[in-house]
């Protein structure tokens, strides 16, 4: 966080916040940066029960956006849930069936899944108004946005990575 204002950095110190400063490094984001320091830190050996909920990830510079995503794909094995007013975001790798369990309280009806980075060969799915069956997916192409939840389980099986956005309900 280099660019932190100096008044919200004292607030923190002030409260007993302990200070990591990695801001030599200039190849990795904040949220890499905080990513590493969380994996460091935790007891756990195995990491695949790990969630991290990254709250203001989204609606702010593109490119920061674009950045917090691209941590997503850094980071493959980590559940790491970007989260905004709006919207959540996470990845569903391309190594697994995915069912995702949908609080429809919360969250919905509107979801998306987008390739980023490479097409998408074969993706099926269930659960959603326009279901995909072995479609293929890619930039300049069908990506999957605007669909809509009909089921409380969705299912996703892809040859390639994916985002799953979901959007929240307002209260």
């Amino acid at each position: 966080m280099d660019s932190i204002r100096t008044e919200v950095l004292d607030y923190y110190l002030m409260k007993g916040t302990k200070l990591v400063d990695q801001s030599h490094d200039q190849d990795t984001t904040d949220l890499h940066k905080c990513i590493n320091y969380i994996c460091s830190i935790s007891i756990e050996e195995d990491k695949s029960n790990l969630c991290i909920l990254v709250s203001g990830a989204l609606g702010g510079r593109f490119d920061h956006e674009f950045g917090n995503i691209n941590v997503l794909y850094r980071f493959p094995n980590l559940k790491i849930v970007l989260l905004s007013e709006d919207s959540i975001i996470y990845l569903l790798p391309k190594s697994c069936h995915h069912e995702i369990h949908i609080i429809s309280s919360i969250e919905g009806p509107h979801c998306g899944l987008i390739p980023v980075g490479m097409p998408a060969g074969r993706t099926t799915t269930t659960g959603l108004k326009w279901n995909l069956t072995d479609t293929g997916m890619r930039f300049g192409d069908l990506v999957s946005t605007s669909n809509l939840v009909t089921a409380e389980k969705i299912t996703v099986k892809s040859d390639a990575d994916l985002l799953w956005t979901i959007s929240i309900k307002k209260p």
